[in-house]
């Protein structure tokens, strides 16, 4: 389908469903990414990587070499990785960075996107970008108040304009905890990651979470991004224009780490620690690095170094970590 009849498509999806022509933001970008034959990640094209077509890339294209640092690490936390499995949540199309380290474990579980994961007893859940995948709402201060902001959707072009009212109890709880800020002042909150990730964790299921992404607390946002961290990607390039091309780019924001660590803390997991990603790997994966630096391979070093090093994915990445004996 191309991008414009994609559009078309997802817009008159939301027409149907909108109260006095008004969706939230948080349902747009809903049906921009998961609505079924029509949003961005519904579909089974390769979006990760540097070849032509795609739109970003992550840690995980650098190839088995993540896969192997994720099992050095996996085997810091929980030890004996025979004992576990590991389940990656939020996979992409074609992506095989786990296969190489699968007989570590005692199995390899790998949900995609939008489907519904299942952990055995003793696990090690890995999500690389899941977080920042999922909807999010967007809040404006407006006249000394938070309000949330919704998107017109019954006229010719989609606007933005606040609601009414909070479009759900989630949403009007966070505007609560929000402190003042200046008039203008936008924030997005992922609600649904948090969501998500509760349910991720419910079943009382043993072993370790390893969430990689890229975020901020609630404090850093009010105090460096006045616009908002929301924005579109497409074909590697970065864009504020999250309202066009829908079902056909990206759409994502910064996770709000601060409100990411108290779900896994309440879910029991212990030593609940956010590190940069480069921290992380040298913690807890430094003789799975040493082997790879020592090991002659100029490549293979190459791409460790574009793991790692702050000027790539190791300081724009962090990665919050727990334990649940």
């Amino acid at each position: 389908m191309e991008p414009a009849a994609r559009h078309d498509a997802i817009v008159a999806l939301l027409r149907r469903e909108a109260r006095g022509g008004v969706v939230s933001f948080a349902r747009l970008v809903a049906a921009a990414l998961y609505a079924p034959g029509l949003g961005y990640y519904s579909s089974d094209r390769v979006r990760v990587g540097k070849a032509a077509g795609t739109d970003f890339t992550t840690a995980a294209v650098l190839g088995p070499m993540f896969g192997q640092l994720i099992a050095g690490a996996a085997q810091s936390l929980v030890g004996d990785l025979k004992s576990h499995a590991l389940v990656e949540v939020g996979a992409e199309p074609g992506q095989t960075h786990y296969t190489a380290v699968a007989s570590q474990f005692a199995e390899l579980r790998t949900f995609r996107f939008g489907s519904t994961p299942d952990f055995p007893a003793r696990s090690v859940l890995v999500a690389n970008e899941l977080l920042d995948a999922q909807p999010f709402h967007r809040f404006v201060r407006q006249d000394g108040v938070w309000r949330e902001l919704g998107v017109r959707v019954d006229g010719a072009e989609l606007t933005v304009e606040p609601l009414g009212d909070f479009s759900t109890s989630l949403a009007a709880e966070f505007a609560r905890t929000l402190p003042s800020a200046a008039e203008g002042w936008i924030i997005d909150a992922p609600l649904a990651a948090e969501e998500l990730l509760a349910r991720l964790l419910s079943g009382g299921w043993a072993g370790a979470v390893i969430l990689l992404d890229y975020g901020k607390t609630v404090a850093q946002c009010l105090e460096s991004s006045p616009a908002g961290t929301a924005r579109a990607y497409r074909s590697h390039q970065l864009s504020g224009a999250i309202l066009e091309e829908l079902g056909s780019q990206d759409l994502t924001c910064h996770v709000l780490w601060d409100r990411i660590e108290p779900i896994l803390v309440g879910a029991g997991f212990n030593g609940v620690r956010l590190d940069r990603q480069e921290a992380f790997f040298v913690k807890y994966a430094g003789g799975e690095m040493e082997r790879i630096a020592l090991s002659g391979d100029h490549e293979a070093t190459g791409r460790l170094r574009a793991l790692t090093h702050p000027a790539h994915f190791g300081a724009k990445f962090q990665v919050l970590h727990g334990v649940r004996g």
